[in-house]
């Protein structure tokens, strides 16, 4: 089993991710255009064990399919809310260092909002307009503007058993 810190070793070294960069070189290498890589688990765990690494995944994805081949995804079903994900994912940037070795480029926000929803959207035919279409008094539609009307943040609440301190 290859740890955290081995494989960013090797990264350092070599510019390649096993796993990742495999993937992302198929475009090129063959000529195809429907390979998408997606970011669920594995971006959520190298987040929190290594959030350079974590850059360089996203980075070798966007690099070699393209903003518009990368989808996002989430384990919640097994981890749980997914929200500490989204964070780390809104607030991931490809540090300058990165860009400048390897030839990535900073994630846009047109990218973010690709990877979090519009290309699946796209593969999966749905027009977003149509489906953020509000159905009036329907309960999300009620949620939502609770939601806004408490100014739109996230309440950080807990769950669940709690141990006081």
């Amino acid at each position: 089993l290859e740890t955290p810190d081995a494989a960013l070793a090797e990264f350092d070294q070599t510019g390649r991710i096993k796993w990742a960069t495999d993937l992302a070189e198929i475009p090129a290498k063959y000529g195809v255009k429907n390979v998408y890589g997606e970011i669920g688990t594995a971006f959520a765990t190298c987040a929190v064990a290594s959030p350079r690494f974590a850059a360089a995944f996203l980075g070798t994805l966007v690099r070699g399919l393209g903003a518009d081949h990368v989808v996002w995804g989430s384990d919640s079903v097994w981890y749980g809310s997914p929200q500490w994900q989204i964070e780390a994912f809104r607030r991931c940037q490809i540090p300058e260092s990165l860009q400048s070795k390897f030839g990535y480029k900073p994630i846009s926000d047109k990218d973010r909002a690709q990877i979090f929803g519009l290309n699946s959207a796209r593969l999966f035919d749905i027009n977003v307009k149509d489906a953020h279409k509000e159905i009036p008094g329907d309960a999300l539609t009620r949620m939502k503007m609770a939601y806004q009307a408490e100014g739109a943040e996230p309440s950080l609440t807990q769950y669940g058993w709690v141990a006081e301190a």
